[in-house]
């Protein structure tokens, strides 16, 4: 999480400007394994309710500002999109919250 950590500020700023409701770290960027190197980084983002348009402009937006943060790919899966019960065990076995909208 380190690598979340560092780059926070920026991470509360992109949640703010693109209507996250809650974004959440899972897989190996949790781990101590992390590869500083290699390994991507998978986030699990929850938006606000927001119209259709706005949702997959957001969804864009954000992924390439959380890319340009971390100078690496990142994953971004959405809640909504989760249907493989299988994979959201696995996430919510590793997910930590990195980001959750003030109420």
């Amino acid at each position: 999480m380190k690598e979340i950590q560092k780059h926070q500020e920026d991470i509360v700023a992109a949640c703010k400007r693109y209507k996250v409701s809650s974004l959440y770290a899972f897989g190996s960027v949790t781990r101590e394994d992390f590869s500083k190197q290699s390994s991507d980084i998978d986030l699990l983002v929850v938006f606000q309710p927001i119209d259709l348009l706005d949702y997959s402009d957001n969804y864009l937006d954000l992924l390439f500002v959380l890319q340009g943060i971390f100078n690496r790919k990142v994953d971004l899966v959405t809640e909504k999109s989760l249907k493989n019960p299988y994979f959201i065990e696995e996430i919510n076995k590793t997910k930590q919250l990195i980001y959750a909208e003030a109420s």
